[in-house]
């Protein structure tokens, strides 16, 4: 794992100011684009989870989908999708959270989760947790178990974690900032 994290921080690129002046972007586009390290961080996902049984894996519109469904297909479990309000063809459940500045709402097909289903909830990134905790809370409203987190990055400065503390979930972040 130290191995991936050193790949992994010589990859990620830092973008000042980006969206706004004063953030520091943490860039995976040099990541996707690079196919060997692609394939090491799902098997990295898949390393840190082998004591941890999972029955599906629900990924976060849109980054989380990068490497959830991959890790999905590794595990040989269902790929659950987590999207924004309104992007689902057919009856939903949702769930609303604050952000910074304002809410927002996610939302599930509402026959994705099965009672007792075994789910980690995977994104790119963990910054405030406010959106992992809503996805993990559409698992619960359908009577399934968060059993883990995944994350490419966490910005720890952000204390996302606090947030997902409640859920007493394993976590996996192969990288911290």
């Amino acid at each position: 794992m130290t191995a991936l994290r050193s790949r992994l921080e010589q990859t990620i690129r830092a973008v000042p100011d980006f969206p706004k002046p004063g953030i520091l972007f943490r860039d995976i586009t040099p990541v996707l684009e690079d196919p060997i390290l692609c394939r090491a961080i799902t098997e990295g996902f898949r390393e840190a989870l082998q004591d941890n049984p999972i029955d599906a894996i629900a990924g976060i519109e849109s980054r989380g989908f990068l490497f959830g469904m991959p890790l999905a297909l590794a595990l040989g479990v269902p790929f659950l999708t987590v999207r924004k309000k309104g992007k689902l063809p057919w009856k939903t459940v949702s769930t609303k959270y604050d952000l910074e500045y304002g809410s927002a709402e996610v939302e599930m097909h509402v026959d994705s989760v099965k009672p007792g289903m075994r789910v980690m909830v995977h994104d790119d990134l963990l910054a405030t947790g406010g959106t992992a905790a809503a996805a993990a809370e559409l698992v619960r409203m359908q009577g399934g178990i968060v059993t883990a987190f995944s994350f490419l990055i966490e910005l720890s400065f952000l204390h996302g974690m606090d947030r997902l503390k409640k859920y007493n979930a394993h976590v996996v972040n192969l990288i911290t900032y």
